[in-house]
Formats: structure tokens, C-alpha cells, sequence
């Protein structure tokens, strides 16, 4: 795997959305994350089709192309996820992007991209979009911050923090009233460990669960079992909130495809349980749910798995990131999870 350089403050930074154009429906989180990449030293660049709605596959894969080729441009960040970057895969030119690395940062629907990347040896990071966590109102988390930071300009190992709170409810994007106060956080409990009795060291391969579904659907960028020795395995499931049944049967079609087997140790991202359409939905009931599921199917397809429960690593606040083809430690005697940027 390559990890790509780094840029350092006073370097451009693409700003992509390859994905949904949404900059352009909801500018005040949008400006805000601009406003936010500046504060760290970076100067942003958009392209085309960043804050255009309904951009072609073509067009966006077109902005990729220009950002990777831009030798002034020294990292990729979306701004956002959405539903149909799978359609922009086919598009890609594999040739230019390699000849080109760069950090690409991005999660959600960029699962597409992180998971294209790494299958062509390129290091890439799920986490932070411009819209989400760096648009987040108020203030950046501080553990979001230290983490994309990290991220960003560093290289070498990072212990993953245990959040004593979180947050999974958001407010209109469009009410400028929003940006006024940090979202409000709950209590939250600790990592839970399954089969946490050893230590397993690998690189780190998943995202959104919804959306490595999806690959597997149209066998896109999904490789033979083989491919999956060793590594672990990380996912989290979005604001779409599945239920525990459709968890449980996107892991079984792992299993019976063979991959579950082929992995170390699982980390799963604390269960997002809140949603514009489902606002009432009770959170500790859901995150049982979900991680019975999880249990189930792991239970059938690779007893014994070391598995990490309630990391901070997908669609609640605060967010930490994941090096996909990157090296992950899970340590189960000693309770944590260290990363390799």
C-alpha cells in the first residue's frame, strides 16, 4: 500500500463532491467547513460540479481527474456524501489516479472511492466531509478535530479515544439559527469488546455498511475471499438507519461469500438512531438490536472474531478516521484501538 505525502499548511486542497452536489442547496454548513479548512491552513478548491446538483457520473468523475492531476493540489476531501457514486466508478481512470496518489478524505457514500483506492493500493481516509464534521455548527468536536488533523499532516501511530458522550440528532441546514450552538450530546458508555483476549494487527478495509452492500450487489471492487486474509474489517451504518435484519443479512451475504471468515477483528461504529424521518426511534432498543444482529451473524459465518462495539467512526459526533489500507491494532487486553496514519 501507498500512503500518499501529506500536505502541510499553505498547500491547496480539493474540494469535491462526488457524490450529491449538495454545497449548493445548503451553503451556511457548507461555507462553514471552507471557512473551517482555512482555520487549518488549507486553501480549498472547487471544481465544477462541487456544488452542482444532479452532475453527471462523467462530471464528477471528470473533477476527480482534475484534482488528483493537479500537481498544486496536494489532497481530495469530500463534501459530502449522497447515494450514487458507484455510477462514477466506471468512469475513473485508474492510470491517472495512481500515477497521481494523494490523501483522499471523505465517508458515507465515498465508501465507493475509499474502497476503488485501496484496491489499487492507495491509502485513503474514511472520515470527515466539508458539510458534516468540519460544517459542524458551533465548533469542531475536539476529537474530530485531532483526529483529521492527525490525518491530515501527520504520519505514524494514533490511539483511537473513547468518547464519554456523543450525538446523532441534527437541525435544518437551511435555518442560519442552527450554526448559533454545538449540537447536544448524550452520556456514552465505553467500547464494548467480544473476544477481546488477544491482540490482531491488519489493515483496515470497510465503511458504510449500506453502501459495501451495494458493491456487493453489482460485484464491484469486491475482491475473492483471499484478498481479505487478515485484514480488519470496519463498519457503521448511516442515517437511513437499517434495521437489524438488513445488518444481518448484508453480513450473512459476506459469509456465505466468504469473506467474514477472512478477517481478524471487526470494529463496528456506534449505531446512529436518529433521523429527520425517524426522530422517535428509542436508541438503546435499536443499538441492541444492531449489534445482535452482528453477533448472529459472526456467531454463524467466524465464531470467535474479536469484535469492537460503539467506536466513533461513522455518522455520529464525534467522528474518527479510519485509514482504509492502512494498518489498525485492536488490543484486546489492554482496550484499544490504534491506527496508522
Amino acid at each position: 500500500m501507498i500512503t500518499p505525502p501529506k500536505p502541510v499548511p499553505g498547500d491547496r486542497v480539493a474540494v469535491v463532491s462526488p457524490s450529491a452536489g449538495l454545497p449548493g442547496l445548503f451553503p451556511l454548513p457548507y461555507e462553514l467547513g471552507l471557512r473551517r479548512l482555512r482555520e487549518l491552513g488549507l486553501e480549498p478548491v472547487e471544481y465544477p460540479a462541487t456544488r452542482k446538483m444532479g452532475a453527471s457520473p462523467r462530471e464528477r468523475a471528470a473533477d476527480l481527474h482534475a484534482a488528483f492531476a493537479d500537481p498544486d493540489v496536494k489532497a481530495v476531501i469530500a463534501s459530502i456524501g449522497g447515494d450514487s457514486q458507484i455510477e462514477v466508478l466506471p468512469h475513473l481512470d485508474a492510470e491517472l489516479v495512481t500515477a497521481n496518489p494523494k490523501p483522499f478524505v471523505g465517508f458515507s457514500d465515498n465508501t465507493n472511492l475509499l474502497v476503488w483506492l485501496a484496491n489499487r493500493g492507495i491509502v485513503g481516509y474514511h472520515g470527515a466531509t466539508v458539510m458534516t464534521e468540519l460544517g459542524r455548527p458551533g465548533a469542531l468536536h475536539p476529537a474530530t478535530r485531532d483526529s483529521l488533523h492527525a490525518a491530515l499532516f501527520t504520519t505514524g501511530e494514533y490511539a483511537l479515544p473513547q468518547s464519554t458522550a456523543y450525538g446523532d440528532v441534527n437541525k435544518p441546514w437551511d435555518d442560519p439559527a442552527t450554526f448559533d450552538a454545538e449540537p447536544e450530546l448524550r452520556p456514552a458508555a465505553g467500547w464494548r469488546w467480544h473476544h477481546g483476549d488477544r491482540v490482531v494487527e491488519g489493515q483496515a478495509w470497510g465503511g458504510c455498511l449500506e453502501v459495501l452492500s451495494w458493491l456487493l450487489m453489482a460485484d464491484r471492487e469486491i475482491k475473492p475471499p483471499e484478498h481479505y486474509e487478515g485484514k480488519v474489517l470496519f463498519f457503521e451504518t448511516s442515517e437511513e438507519m437499517p434495521p437489524a435484519t438488513e445488518v444481518f443479512y448484508v453480513l450473512r451475504a459476506m459469509g456465505e461469500r466468504g469473506l467474514l471468515a477472512r478477517f481478524a477483528a471487526v470494529l463496528v461504529g456506534r449505531a446512529r438512531a436518529w433521523s429527520f424521518a425517524k426522530p422517535g426511534t428509542d436508541r438503546a432498543a435499536y443499538t441492541a438490536d444492531q449489534r445482535e444482529a452482528v453477533l448472529r451473524a459472526f456467531a454463524q459465518y467466524a465464531p470467535g472474531t474479536p469484535i469492537v462495539f460503539d467506536v466513533d467512526l461513522g455518522h455520529t459526533d464525534p467522528q474518527l478516521v479510519v485509514p482504509v489500507g492502512g494498518r489498525v491494532r485492536v488490543d484486546g487486553p489492554n482496550r484499544t484501538i490504534t491506527v496508522t496514519y
